[in-house]
């Protein structure tokens, strides 16, 4: 029988630290969801790179005239309010 040797690697702390960042982002947007559902509207993370979180807008916030608004005073905001290590908060097409 043939033994196999199997390694655990440490996640390194940027990587940890990433994880934890995007956990707490998607936490806080079911909460900022909620808000924007009751519009008509919904909000999905893209991406969270460099403490950057990228997000699209759908329903009735993605053509909405005021969605850059919407990004920068209300989901900004609160993200970096519960989430001091967000930088800032863009927008991506659908």
């Amino acid at each position: 029988m043939q033994r196999i040797e199997i390694r655990a690697f440490p996640i390194g702390s940027k990587q940890r630290e990433a994880s934890e960042v995007k956990e707490k982002v998607e936490n806080v947007l079911k909460e900022i969801g909620n808000a924007l559902r009751m519009d008509g509207g919904d909000i999905e993370l893209v991406d969270v790179a460099d403490n950057v979180v990228r997000v699209r807008l759908k329903g009735a916030c993605a053509g909405c005239p005021f969605s850059q608004m919407t990004i920068k005073n209300f989901v900004e905001r609160e993200l970096k309010k519960s989430i001091p290590e967000v930088k800032r908060v863009e927008a991506v097409p659908l």
